[in-house]
């Protein structure tokens, strides 16, 4: 196949036109005819098996029928018309019913003729008939002889414009003859050879007509196997332009701070994830090559000692290193808890928000230039042109779905050459999404909590029950604990009967007086003065209840914070629901998440409430919510496009991804521009297809 014929505009299939290509490009976002060539069905229709109309049941939707029409009349409803039918098997009759083309059904059928009916049945009376179904003469249908009838994804505007399921067979059928059957092979011959792919004509014809399950079965698996090779490759392409062309700072060896801090200020015996990952870090620390890795760890798994350690390594090295958090809050806690854990180190630390006044910004700016300041923690303002360090080493991002790319990208250009770069999330993310999405970094994580660590103690609770919730509170805050209390909403929704802050702020005060209990508020419309101000009062142990939005959800630690309650918890993700009952459990205490749901929930809800209360582990629970919600709504809505798959499905081809990513890596560090002849059609892919522009790497 010639390239350009892939981006030739569908209109010019023989049987679209002008305005049926806009129809399918505005509907289904079809433009050329390799959008067309991969809008793969999404089921198939058995047409190998005939029935008799004695045998239709309610325990199938079609059914095909061989006979004759016997009669063919229009019958009239008030101003409309339709047809009825009687068709006839040998033995029974059933009635079919046209209320469209009633000119062209008229026309095409001819009494006494056998035809294939084949169609959904419809129930009236307990008795079965056909509305609108396919027909055929008998002698064209085994002509063609079709087992497997694709069915392809519509739109109500789609089929009222008259292009149905028989109208896109028709038009993909009239793309092969466009292509003459011809479709350039992308992979190389080992690989097609080690996993038995079949042909790409053989592919492309089976996955739209198939000729039977198991050549179906055979294209499915050669198609998701090059587009997830496709999606792997890029990603090492990219990772491999980053080892070989960004050198990195190289710190031989492990000095007295790291070894200080370990063997005297640890609180706790680091877990074998925590270790693992340590010496992930460590290894890229001694390879001369830029660090690029990406830490995944639970609430409360431990990143951050670990990413305290890393950089005392950085220290001992005589390098300097920062790490930037998304909010100010959060920033501080970790400015405290550094500092606190660092006392005796004589470890210059501090701390830049928005805050930061410029009399104390002059001050340590200067320690910055020279080297003398070690670790400098931040908000965005680390990103600020005027923050200029003498020799950063390494930087942490906390959060790092909190920042954009290009944020990220400008700590790369606090030093040439640019710093080993440890990215750290508290969001548990499948490994399949994390492969697909996070390809291009070195991936570490951290599995298993701290020992002592108890798992937060889990149920959920319907409206009726909410004065026994009230009791377990007051019992809590009589031991000393502190309650968080998340609403979905910040004031009444029309749309949406849900409990909203502001209401539930005014129940709580009632329930809760005055007197005897202080109760904060916090939501986003709030001014970041006035959130930190409810923070710190709630941090410091002045508030009994904290009544919020989910702007706590990625946040400060409160030890003392015991109880975390959820209004409407049908109305939240899974993964949210986990980030915020991560809030709680991180002291001694026993810690509990109450799911506060209405009387009635959808079976969707159930599934979400059912897995908090049933696990403590995030990445089982992503995992869940990955079976829900697909890879775009997990990942948020910037993130969909990059893991649109046509036909690959990371919830079940997990196997080939992890085949697909190893076929990519072993291609890489063969032939890593793609010179090589054996990998010429990997590279004309690559080279000219238009969706693949950002392929500047090679070349």
């Amino acid at each position: 196949m010639k390239d350009t014929k892939l981006n030739t505009s569908i209109e010019f299939v023989k049987g679209i036109g002008k305005i049926r290509a806009k129809i399918l490009k505005d509907e289904l976002g079809l433009k050329n005819c390799s959008d067309l060539l991969n809008f793969f069905p999404y089921k198939y229709l058995d047409r190998s098996k005939n029935y008799k109309i004695k045998d239709i049941d309610s325990s199938n939707i079609y059914f095909q029928i061989i006979g004759v029409f016997k009669s063919l009349n229009y019958k009239k409803s008030g101003n409309k018309y339709r047809i009825e039918a009687i068709f006839y098997d040998g033995e029974t009759n059933i009635k079919v019913l046209w209320f469209k083309g009633l000119s062209w059904v008229e026309k095409s059928i001819k009494i006494n003729l056998k035809y294939v009916l084949f169609g959904k049945i419809n129930w009236f009376d307990n008795k079965p008939s056909f509305i609108h179904p396919d027909f055929e003469k008998l002698e064209n249908f085994k002509l063609k002889k079709i087992k497997l009838q694709p069915v392809y994804s519509s739109t109500e505007k789609l089929i009222n414009s008259g292009i149905s399921n028989n109208y896109m067979i028709k038009i993909i059928k009239n793309l092969f003859i466009f292509f003459e059957n011809q479709f350039d092979e992308n992979l190389n011959e080992s690989i097609n050879k080690k996993y038995k792919l079949i042909s790409p004509n053989q592919a492309y014809i089976n996955i739209h007509f198939p000729k039977d399950l198991k050549l179906l079965e055979q294209a499915r698996f050669r198609l998701k196997f090059e587009e997830l090779f496709f999606n792997q490759l890029k990603f090492k392409i990219s990772h491999h332009k980053i080892k070989s062309n960004n050198s990195g700072y190289f710190f031989p060896s492990v000095g007295s701070k790291f070894n200080s801090f370990f063997n005297n200020n640890l609180p706790f015996e680091l877990t074998n994830s925590q270790k693992k990952v340590l010496k992930e870090i460590r290894n890229d620390f001694s390879s001369k090559k830029q660090m690029i890795r990406l830490l995944q760890g639970d609430v409360g798994s431990g990143k951050t000692i670990v990413a305290l350690m890393s950089m005392l390594i950085c220290i001992d090295n005589d390098f300097q290193t920062c790490l930037i958090a998304p909010t100010e809050i959060l920033a501080t806690q970790h400015f405290n808890s550094f500092h606190s854990a660092l006392s005796n180190l004589n470890v210059n630390i501090r701390l830049l928000t928005g805050s930061t006044k410029l009399s104390e910004r002059k001050k340590f700016f200067n320690d910055l230039k020279n080297g003398s300041l070690n670790i400098l923690i931040g908000t965005h303002a680390v990103f600020e042109e005027n923050v200029v360090f003498k020799n950063l080493g390494f930087a942490v991002i906390d959060e790092q779905h909190r920042f954009g790319v290009k944020q990220r990208s400008k700590i790369w250009e606090k030093n040439n050459p640019p710093p080993h770069v440890l990215i750290m999330t508290a969001t548990p993310i499948p490994r399949t999404l994390t492969m697909s999405l996070y390809g291009d970094l070195d991936l570490s994580i951290i599995d298993e909590l701290p020992p002592g660590r108890k798992d937060v103690i889990t149920v959920s609770r319907k409206d009726k029950n909410r004065l026994k919730v009230f009791g377990f509170i007051k019992d809590q805050i009589k031991k000393g604990r502190q309650i968080y209390v998340v609403y979905p909403l910040i004031e009444e929704s029309k749309k949406m009967d849900l409990k909203f802050l502001e209401d539930g702020y005014e129940s709580i005060i009632k329930e809760f007086d005055i007197d005897n209990y202080t109760v904060g508020i916090m939501h986003g419309r709030m001014k970041s003065s006035n959130k930190d101000f409810e923070m710190n009062n709630f941090l410091k142990g002045k508030t009994n209840i904290l009544v919020s939005t989910t702007v706590i959800e990625v946040g400060v630690n409160v030890p003392n914070a015991s109880v975390m309650i959820i209004e409407n918890a049908e109305r939240f993700g899974l993964s949210q629901l986990h980030q915020l009952r991560g809030r709680v459990g991180r002291g001694s205490y026993e810690s509990y998440c109450i799911l506060m749901t209405k009387d009635k929930i959808s079976d969707d809800a159930k599934v979400r409430i059912d897995a908090m209360v049933g696990s403590n582990d995030g990445f089982k629970i992503s995992e869940v919510d990955l079976k829900l919600r697909g890879p775009g709504n997990i990942l948020g809505t910037q993130q969909s496009g990059i893991l649109d798959f046509k036909i690959a499905n990371l919830l079940e081809d997990g196997d080939i991804l992890k085949n697909a990513s190893n076929e990519a890596t072993i291609l890489i560090k063969n032939d890593s521009k793609l010179i090589q002849n054996k990998n010429y059609n990997i590279r004309k892919f690559i080279l000219n297809n238009p969706f693949n522009k950002s392929w500047n790497e090679i070349g």
